[in-house]
């Protein structure tokens, strides 16, 4: 893939690249899809298709798990055949799997339908990056993901809105518009992603000889002895997605922990779950370009990830002190300001993690890299809602102090990793000269 020297990069505020464009229109209308789905889906599947929430919740928790297995291999695919043409057709598959749902009637076709949509979408995410990474110059990626960022929750809003008319109709017919639409929306981002340059697979990174022949005796890091899963042997790498996932188990915490809080303390505010995940969606659309712009290089984003630890931390303290017996006002006025904290918290982290995952990869194995860390995204959706819901609706107060602290400790923790997997760089072995560059459309 192309090397861009930071020192030429132009400046985050110049205007969006025709391709950085496509990829935002594509992010747009596979959000808008999602927003739909993820709005009216439990409700479907428990109400329509007769599931009882155990299965459902034991089906989503098997797929997810599956679908973090599958972000590697599928991430090596895009490297290996091109980022392009695999997101392409990863969102296809995607676009089909959704359809399938609409003729889904029992447990077990809702089983494999979930494992093929999470495997599908765990490689579109992997592939996705891969593009970014192959058509962005270096020091521009975090500012694109950024704001590819900024319009998926603007799409997820948009996406809800419709699918709340669903659960607002009711009706079979109604939900299965969503799905619809859902299923059209993929579809629709297969074909815009096709619109962009294509991207040639990566030239692997060849072993290091010395003149005289002879094998070498060390091995660039992040390259495999067969050009394989390099990544899974990249200890130092895995220790910076482990605290990664640590801090994504903020996911759960709008769409899960805090209705349900609210629900158990007090019921008269429930509207205030839903307010508060707008407030969420509506913040990172406005405001995480901007958050993003302090991240530069590696230094930066580790300091960016402490940051979001300590103020993860201040969240975790004020949502702590609801569980106090306080005015049902006052209440809301903390609910609000922990989420005000939160969605703060969550932005630096993004940034942040953003360069840290795209600086620690090997240029020829972005896409192989980039499925590995967002297993993290997986694990938090998996392990996250029993963790949550265990250490904070049993534990009270007390729990909200616990995770804030953890999240304080790998946000502190991030620093020391990335040292420690960056100490090394010097001996990856760049790809080999013969990289190709960007190809046109067509």
């Amino acid at each position: 893939m192309a090397h861009h020297p930071r020192s030429i990069v132009p400046s985050r505020r110049t205007p969006l690249s025709g391709s950085q464009r496509t990829l935002a229109t594509a992010q747009l209308v596979s959000a808008i899809g999602d927003g739909a789905y993820y709005t009216s889906s439990a409700l479907y599947f428990t109400r329509i298709v007769g599931l009882s929430p155990t299965r459902l919740g034991l089906g989503l928790a098997v797929a997810w798990a599956i679908g973090s297995v599958a972000g590697v291999p599928l991430g090596h695919l895009a490297d290996r055949r091109g980022p392009r043409g695999t997101a392409a057709a990863l969102a296809l598959v995607t676009s089909v799997v959704v359809a399938s749902f609409l003729v889904v009637d029992d447990f077990l076709p809702f089983l494999v339908a979930a494992c093929l949509y999470a495997t599908a979408q765990s490689g579109l995410s992997a592939a996705r990056q891969a593009l970014v990474g192959g058509l962005v110059p270096e020091g521009e990626r975090t500012a694109a993901l950024a704001r590819l960022q900024a319009t998926l929750n603007a799409g997820l809003a948009v996406g809800a809105a419709l699918g709340g008319v669903a659960l607002t109709v009711g009706t079979r017919e109604a939900f299965l518009a969503a799905f619809t639409l859902t299923a059209l929306g993929f579809l629709a981002t297969g074909l815009i992603l096709l619109r962009l340059p294509a991207v040639l697979p990566a030239v692997p990174a060849v072993e290091a000889r010395p003149a005289n022949g002879a094998p070498g005796r060390g091995r660039g890091r992040g390259q495999g002895r067969d050009g394989g899963f390099a990544v899974l042997a990249d200890r130092r790498y895995a220790l910076v997605t482990l605290v990664n996932t640590v801090l994504l188990l903020r996911m759960p915490l709008l769409s899960l922990v805090i209705p349900l809080w609210i629900a158990d303390r007090a019921p008269q505010l429930g509207w205030l779950g839903s307010a508060l995940f707008v407030l969420n969606t509506v913040g990172v659309t406005l405001f995480q370009v901007r958050t993003a712009r302090a991240v530069t290089g590696l230094p930066s984003a580790a300091r960016a990830v402490r940051q979001a630890g300590a103020v993860l931390l201040a969240s975790c303290a004020v949502f702590a002190l609801s569980a106090a017996p306080v005015p049902v006002w006052a209440m809301a006025a903390l609910l609000v300001g922990g989420a005000v904290l939160q969605v703060l918290g969550e932005m630096k982290q993004s940034a942040g993690s953003w360069q840290i995952a795209f600086d620690l990869a090997p240029a020829d194995r972005l896409g192989q890299y980039q499925g590995f860390f967002g297993t993290g995204v997986a694990v938090a959706r998996t392990a996250g809602p029993l963790l949550l819901t265990t250490l904070l609706l049993d534990g009270g107060g007390p729990g909200w102090l616990v995770l804030g602290v953890l999240f304080l400790a790998a946000g502190c923790a991030m620093g020391p990793a990335v040292r420690h997997a960056e100490r090394d760089r010097s001996t990856w072995l760049a790809p080999a000269p013969a990289t190709a560059p960007l190809a046109p459309a067509g």
